[in-house]
């Protein structure tokens, strides 16, 4: 069935000249799905364009945590190295409405405790109930950005209901992401997990029914320094292979089904 990168940002501008060659190498690594996701209105539109130019592309309308409160922030005088556009509250929450009913998933979306400061959370909370509900309404997966906040995101998640849910580079304890796990929760794993004694554990530790796969390209790349794209997801299943002691093969098919199990479809 192939691979899948479940969490990718092709319309990044550092992606766009060299976008061609790089869906190039993901079909040539084996890498037959790429979810994109969209940050804000702007972003969610792009997305959704090279998704229908791009049938390996799948589209996921999302909203960032910081900026789903930079307003507030912006008026309070709070810093925050933000690029490109900016756009309030209500715009991005309709724009992942309108566009919800196309979404193979709805993401990026989460809480982040890093940039936001704790007098914002309680506004950052409601959108984020908000964002969830749409998901859960037109009956899409949810794919997590959380920084600094894991508890509290699971926590609302569970209040909600919301059981078809990926959570994107996962940055807390290890622990928290087994008991995500036991939710029924997916976690999946970056490009520079060879580099990172956190997600080497999870992969260790993590029920392999659990596990997807991830660049956040063009971010976290393999190499210290560089770029990641989609073909990159190729290592991290060998990788996955070695810690496991199973075949490659054995690895692409548990990742293709819970591929599958999330978001009903296959890779």
């Amino acid at each position: 069935m192939g691979l899948a990168d479940v969490h990718a940002h092709l319309t990044s501008p550092r992606m766009a000249a060299d976008l061609p060659q790089v869906l190039e190498r993901a079909r040539a690594a084996g890498v037959t799905s790429i979810i994109s996701n969209g940050l804000n209105p702007q972003d969610n539109r792009a997305v959704a364009a090279l998704a229908a130019a791009e049938p390996c592309v799948k589209p996921a309308f999302g909203f960032y945590p910081v900026d789903t409160v930079l307003p507030q922030m912006r008026a309070a005088g709070v810093e925050y190295p933000r690029e490109g556009e900016e756009c309030s509250t209500q715009e991005g929450i309709d724009c992942v409405r309108e566009l919800a009913g196309a979404a193979f998933a709805i993401g990026e979306i989460g809480l982040d405790g890093h940039w936001v400061p704790e007098a914002f959370w309680p506004a950052q909370e409601d959108a984020f109930r908000t964002l969830v509900q749409i998901a859960l309404e037109a009956d899409k997966a949810i794919i997590i950005h959380t920084r600094k906040r894991e508890r509290r995101t699971l926590e609302l998640l569970l209040e909600l209901g919301a059981s078809r849910v990926n959570w994107h580079c996962f940055g807390g304890k290890v622990k928290l992401a087994r008991e995500i796990a036991e939710q029924g929760h997916y976690l999946s794993i970056p490009a520079n997990a060879r580099r990172s004694e956190s997600f080497t554990r999870m992969l260790q530790t993590l029920p392999r029914e659990r596990v997807l796969l991830e660049t956040d390209c063009p971010y976290l790349s393999p190499q210290a320094g560089g770029q990641s794209e989609p073909a990159d997801v190729a290592g991290t299943a060998r990788y996955a292979a070695e810690l496991w002691s199973a075949p490659a093969a054995e690895v692409e098919q548990q990742t293709a089904e819970n591929f599958f199990r999330l978001f009903r479809a296959p890779p």
